[in-house]
């Protein structure tokens, strides 16, 4: 008697290699943004490597639902992977012949970003096809745990890769990732075709949800409110290059590790969440371990000088994230109907995730351009303060101590490179606690019922 298929078996074999793959992907992404800054010495420079990722995301994901839905899901994921890691092929290539420079990385993160755009929708509804309804819940915390401990193996993996023999291991690996998945999405699973096609045009649906989110003003500004986290988390992201890699404590392999430390807290969060009991309140939940976050790390980051504190802040900053996460899930599930959610949830993406590219823009461009020289020309004033004041003190005494402007700010956020993206963590930190505070405030009319 032929034994029993086991019903997640494609899902294992799907879920188990595109982690592979994507995790080959984030390698790369790490040790590009690690030449870059290198190369350039700008945190705008290395943000703008995302930014290019996500603008097509953002621009396009509000239309990508549609589209994919008129064609074969396998074929679309094959066809866009493919292209993706052409995209990596070529990198190499100009890598390799010496001719790699900035310009030719965004326009393939451009590319790239267009791929995921696609692939990511084809991806959901595929998970959605191939594994039966009461295993959703499962499938929905694996997936959430292989993103966290992408998290925590991608920077601390590329950091040392590219150490030890520079980006040609690093995008060796992803290639061979890249085959794995899409042998095994070829050749082992088999997805089933969605039954009858989507007429409705793309731009139907998109206004049908921006109409639900406009008659349901909690769930927009529930959005919006992430809208805003985004934007500060990404000019955090932006940011925490310059802070890191010129501190006399820091460098690339730290800045792995630091960074690593945000997915152990991805992890530890994922776990705590199957844990907890339901809250009472799961608004209240939403902003309040977002106040927590984005309070808390900013601040520890801005006045610290010690890895340690570091990773600790980074813990702190992410550890609720999954449980904001879950919360904030539940109330669009409850909230949004079944047959609105796809539309919805596409409207969603495009409200919540356009911030990110801006954020990392502004985040760079602040740092390079405002914070670091204004940081530079404190440093420059306090040894001038210092020597001023050494002198009035060997003529008049203690009637001459005292410090100025400047000696308080170097005291703060320290002086040199980095001191300019320690004084934006700061900023970061105050944008991040008055956002929660004003949400909070709005959120508190809306009265939201589980159901």
């Amino acid at each position: 008697m032929e034994p029993k298929k086991h019903v997640l078996k494609d899902f294992y074999i799907l879920w188990s290699t595109q982690s592979l793959s994507q995790l080959g992907s984030s390698i790369t992404a790490f040790a590009l943004t690690l030449w870059l800054y290198e190369t350039t010495g700008s945190a705008l420079s290395t943000a703008a490597l995302t930014i290019c990722t996500y603008a097509p995301y953002v621009i396009m994901s509000i239309f990508a639902g549609a589209l994919t839905d008129r064609f074969s899901k396998k074929k679309t994921m094959l066809v866009c992977d493919t292209l993706a890691a052409l995209s990596t092929l070529i990198v190499f290539v100009l890598y390799k012949t010496g001719s790699l420079v900035m310009w030719h990385l965004y326009a393939i993160n451009v590319f790239s970003g267009l791929m995921n755009t696609v692939q990511q929708p084809a991806s959901e509804v595929t998970m959605t096809l191939i594994v039966p309804k009461e295993h959703y819940q499962k499938i929905g915390g694996l997936k959430n745990l292989s993103r966290s401990l992408n998290s925590v193996l991608n920077p601390l993996i590329a950091a040392a890769l590219y150490a030890l023999a520079g980006l040609d291991i690093v995008i060796a690996i992803d290639l061979f990732t890249f085959a794995v998945a899409f042998v095994a999405l070829a050749a082992f699973i088999k997805i089933p075709e969605v039954a009858g096609k989507v007429k409705e045009s793309t731009l139907k649906l998109a206004k049908e949800g921006l109409v639900f989110l406009k008659k349901t003003p909690m769930v927009l500004t529930l959005i919006l409110f992430m809208s805003g986290v985004n934007l500060i988390a990404s000019a955090f992201d932006a940011t925490l290059p310059g802070y890191v890699i010129p501190n006399p404590k820091g460098g690339t392999a730290m800045l792995g590790i630091v960074t690593s430390a945000a997915g152990i807290a991805m992890v530890a969060g994922s776990l705590l969440v199957s844990v907890i009991p339901k809250p009472k309140d799961r608004v209240r939940v939403v902003y309040i371990t977002m106040l927590i976050s984005l309070g808390t790390e900013n601040f520890l980051l801005a006045f610290s000088r010690e890895p340690v504190l570091w990773c600790i802040g980074q813990v702190i900053g992410w550890i609720l994230v999954p449980v904001m996460s879950a919360n904030l899930e539940v109330i669009l599930r409850n909230t949004i109907p079944v047959e609105l959610q796809g539309r919805v949830y596409a409207c969603r993406n495009s409200l919540q995730f356009f911030t990110i590219p801006i954020g990392l823009f502004l985040g760079g461009l602040l740092v390079d351009n405002v914070c670091e020289p204004f940081m530079s020309r404190m440093t420059a004033a306090s040894a001038g303060e210092s020597l001023l004041t050494e002198v009035a003190q060997n003529v008049s005494g203690p009637m001459a101590e005292g410090s100025g402007f400047s000696e308080v700010l170097t005291t703060l956020f320290g002086s040199g490179k980095g001191s300019g993206a320690a004084l934006m963590m700061f900023i970061l930190g105050l944008a991040g606690t008055l956002l929660c505070f004003f949400t909070g405030k709005k959120l508190r009319k809306y009265h939201y019922t589980e159901t």
